[in-house]
Order: C-alpha cells, then structure tokens, then sequence
C-alpha cells in the first residue's frame, strides 16, 4: 500500500483514541473544563454507564458567542499561548483537545452563556460537523451533553465493560475530583439516581466524608505541618497537606490513595509508593491506607504534559517529592499513635514468610521448585484435574504465637500458617460445592445497614444474583447504603464493612469476579492468626489441607507452609559441615 494522507474523518478519531477511551475520560475532561471554567457548582448525569447519555453542568463563567464555536477547533484553547507556557501551566486544561475529540465520536450538544449577555449560545455537533447553532434561555455557565458514545466507532465500542463497570469508573473520577476541590459542590446522577452530592463547604473532612462514608471522613488524621527542625521540603518547592488513614482504618486495594499534584488528579506509583513506605511496620502484609493528599510544587519543577490524559505528572527532582510525601504521612502517624509498636524492615508481620533471602526462605523455595504451583483459580467444573503434589504426611506437634501449627515430617519440620492453610481448604470446597448448588446462607439476627463507597455501589447492584449464589443476600437502601440481611456460612460477622469492601473490590475484575468473592468469603470465614487451636483441631486442619488440589498455597498466592529440612536444621545447629 503507497504512503497517502488519511482522511480527516480518521486522523481525528485517532486522535480522538489518545484522549477518549471510555465514558470515564469525558467525565474527566468536562469536570476539568468545569473547574478552569471558575465553577462552585456541577451537576454530573449519566446513563447506561455513560455509553447512551453524559451531561456536565456548571455555574462557571461560560463562553462567549464568539469563543463558543471556535472551541471545537482542534487546539483551540485559552489556557496556553506560548511554547513557555507549558512549564508553568496552572490549570487543568491546556491542549485545546478535549472537545474536539469528543465530537469526533459522539453527538455533542454545548449550551453556555456568561454574565454579560441575555440568552445561551446552543452548539450541535453530529459526525465530527457543526449542525445547528442558535440562541437558547441558559443560567451563566455551560452544560455540556453527549449521546451515544462510540456509535460510529464499533472497535472502541465492543472494548466497553459492563453498564455497572463503566458507571463505577465514571464514579470513581468525579469521587476524585470531589475530594480534590471540597470547595465545589458536586452531584452525580447515575440512570436517574443520585449516587453522591458533596456540600461544597471547602472542608476536606465533609468532602471525604460525602466520598468515602462519613464514618471514615471522622477517622481520618490531617496531615500534620512540618516543624521548623524537620528536614524542610520547602528547598525542593514541596509543600504536602490532606488527610490520612490511621493505621486501624485500611482498604484491600490501593485505589484509596488519592494524590493530587497543584490540584490535578494523577497516578503516579513511586508517590503511592512513598505514602505505602509511611505506613511501614503499621499495617497488615495485603492491607492498604485511604489518603487525600495535594502535593504543591513550583510549577517550573513538574512537567505536565507526559500523558494524553493528563494522568501522570514528571518531576525534576522526583526524589524530593517522594521524601516530603513519606515524611509528612510518617509525622502525622507518629504524631497521632504514639504508643504503635514499630518495627524494623524485615520484620514485618508476616504470616508466612521469612526475611527474603534468608536460608530458611532459600529452603522453602527449593523445596517448592520440586514442583510447579497449581493455579490458585476456581477450577472450571469441566476441566481436567490437574496433578498437584501431595503434601507428605505430617505429625502435629504443636502451635507456636497462636499463629503457626508445627509439625514433623518425613525430612524435617513444616510451619503452616493456620490461616493460609485454612484460606485453601475453605476455598476449594466452595469451587468445589458452586458447580452444583449455590454456598448456604447464614442469616443475621438483625439486619446490617452498612455504608458503601460511591463507585462500588452499582458493582455491588449489578452483581447481586452472583452474591446471592454465594450466600450473600443484600438489598440496596438510600444513596449510599446497602442492607446485608445473610451472609455465606461460616463467614465470620465482625468486619461486615471491610468483608462488603473487598466483595466489591472483587466484582471490578469482571473475569475474575468469581475467584474473587470465594477468595474473600475463604479469607473471611478462615480462623486467624492469633486464634488459639487444640491439638485435634490442628490435625483435622492438616489432614483437610492433605485433600487439597494445591495445598501449598492460600487463594491469594501466599505460602500455607515452611520446610525445615533436617539437613538444613543439622548445619544451623553445627552438626554438619
């Protein structure tokens, strides 16, 4: 094929794919619009999951009859004039792209007026071409709406998730964004319900509390100031501030840690990172802290144009940003539990696991490459078993920190883990018992009115048939609650929020959603470290584990046990060279 020209028709949705790959991203880009654009106010609709309809209302300052038109042309913007201008850019906004690819596949309506003129200036773009223009009656600012995404863009389309998928993450921005400007009132409408509405007030506490339940928005710590001993991240232009989880308050996911850099919204992994490493010697192994935080630094230190979502950020010292960001989580930590027990690196509470690179941890994995590990997934109730390797026979001797049962092998001594043990064993008899018939029930005395993060409610909705399979039976109640009447049998019902937290967190792997929830109601109903065992109860708990497809390992991945080899044991003890 000779080299040609494309078409503008397809350079444009081109360039529209780098900006617009979901319902999620014009969500974003209009509420950034929103926020350029001076709002204290906006209003967010959406239907079947953003795909048939999204509509953005604001009070900001609106276009001008000239402007309004000319902000569809491609690099239209206001924000930049100057090649200089993009190292120090102020506003979320800047490349004049957002709009233009939005028309560029969907049919977009744009209604704005300002202060100083009497009636709106109504646009219609259908096929990437303007095809109505007039006046309208408008209140000062701009609503913007968009129908059926994708409808001329099949190979975008067919790539969507679910309704409930696509509102969850159209949920999820606009959540972001309420916590990164509590000064703006937001509401979000999802098929005609109110899914969240934030006071608007400037007080990050009451946006949190709007965003992620109130309950948690009480908890959470304000980051504290530096004092002026501290190691100044003002050198490196740095200045951190938000608020913080305590050590007790934690997520099964990192999607909690909410980072804003000169009020945008952005991912960033080393930062997130950094906020983990404050939390050292604090939290659970598989445990995750909620924070909101904003990060100010010179604007001529972070370079912004990196992504064409505008989802990352890069900086000039990178390493100083990371320091300020750990060292304000650590001080707020410290400041506010002052009697948590830290402990050195390496020695972490972990379940089952030896400082890495220790011989003990060599051992075990030596042992472990006798074999290679089972899958850890539900088994299809058509597949082949797969051949495990059979655990040897195995001699209780006892139970060490209420934590680990010690028994005697053929060739040295195991540690089990009593819960990764007993993670497996429940987790394959509920593969093994869902090919037939759904999990029991048990159901509760009283009635549960349990609070839900906003972008995980039309998850738990759309999902509640599977859960109910699996002895789940809940019902939605309000805005943001839901009512749990049962729960799967044996699930334990003292963490009913965090046990409804990580079902959700579950049903966002559409593919997966099934292992996930038998992974939790497993993990849930499993006995815990700390749980003291009687001898007969450790040898029903090995013996179960025997039976097991892959009994060396838990659902989640982790090791359920620890070989000690004699040999191993003779040389720490010296009797061999």
């Amino acid at each position: 094929m000779p080299i040609q020209v494309l078409a503008p028709s397809v350079s444009a949705k081109i360039a529209a794919g780098e900006v617009i790959d979901r319902p999620a991203s014009v969500v974003k880009e209009l509420v950034e619009n929103a926020i350029d654009a001076g709002a204290s106010d906006v209003t967010i609709e959406f239907q079947d999951g953003g795909m048939r309809l999204i509509r953005v209302r604001d009070d900001g300052c609106g276009l001008s009859p000239e402007e309004a038109q000319l902000a569809f042309e491609r690099h239209a913007t206001s924000k930049i004039t100057a090649t200089e201008d993009l190292l120090r850019i102020a506003t979320l906004g800047f490349r004049g792209e957002a709009l233009p690819s939005i028309t560029a596949v969907a049919e977009v309506s744009f209604l704005t007026r300002t202060a100083s003129t009497e009636a709106g200036q109504h646009l219609l773009f259908r096929n990437q071409a303007l095809a109505e223009r007039g006046l309208r009656a408008a209140p000062v600012g701009t609503t913007v709406t968009v129908r059926d995404l994708f409808h001329d863009f099949p190979a975008r389309r067919k790539f969507l998730r679910t309704p409930a998928t696509e509102t969850s993450q159209c949920t999820q921005v606009v959540s972001q964004y309420a916590l990164g400007r509590p000064d703006i009132r937001f509401t979000l409408l999802a098929d005609g319900k109110r899914l969240l509405q934030t006071p608007g007030s400037g007080g990050l506490r009451e946006a949190a509390g709007a965003v992620l339940g109130a309950g948690i928005g009480k908890e959470l710590l304000e980051v504290i100031a530096p004092a002026p001993s501290d190691p100044p991240g003002g050198e490196a232009g740095v200045a951190v501030r938000g608020m913080v989880s305590p050590p007790g308050l934690t997520r099964a996911s990192r999607g909690a840690i909410s980072l804003f850099i000169n009020g945008r919204w952005v991912q960033n992994r080393p930062l997130t990172f950094a906020v983990q490493e404050a939390y050292q010697g604090l939290l659970m192994i598989g445990r995750h802290p909620i924070a909101v935080l904003y990060i100010d630094v010179a604007s001529d230190l972070v370079d912004v144009n990196v992504h064409p979502r505008k989802l990352e950020v890069r900086f000039k010292n990178e390493g100083a940003v990371y320091a300020a960001v750990q060292r304000a989580v650590r001080r707020t930590l410290m400041g506010s539990t002052p009697d948590v027990e830290l402990r050195r690196p390496g020695f972490l509470p972990s379940p089952s696991v030896y400082p890495s690179g220790s011989q003990q941890a060599l051992a075990f994995q030596r042992e472990l490459a006798a074999a290679p590990l089972p899958p850890t997934s539900m088994p299809s109730p058509n597949a082949p078993t797969a051949p495990a390797r059979r655990m040897p026979i195995l001699r209780v001797v006892g139970q060490v920190s209420n934590t680990y049962i010690i028994a005697e092998g053929p060739d040295g001594m195991y540690l089990v883990d009593q819960h990764a043990a007993h993670e497996r064993v429940v987790f394959e008899r509920i593969a093994e018992r869902l090919t037939g018939q759904p999990w029991d029930s048990q159901g509760l005395l009283e009635p549960q009115l349990l609070e839900i993060p906003v972008e995980e409610l039309p998850l738990l909705a759309e999902g509640r048939s599977m859960l109910h399979h699996y002895g789940f039976i809940i019902e939605p109640f309000g805005d943001r609650q839901i009512l749990l009447r049962a729960l799967p049998a044996g699930v334990r019902e003292d963490e009913l929020q965090r046990l409804m937290a990580e079902v959700a967190a579950g049903l966002r792997e559409a593919e997966r959603a099934k292992d996930r929830v038998a992974t939790t109601v497993a993990c849930h109903s499993a006995v815990r470290a700390g749980d003291p065992l009687g001898l007969d109860a450790m040898r029903a708990l090995i013996g179960d584990l025997e039976a097991c497809r892959a009994p060396q390992t838990c659902p989640h991945g982790r090791p359920t046990m620890m070989h000690l080899s004699s040999a191993l044991l003779e040389r720490e003890f010296g009797r061999r060279g």
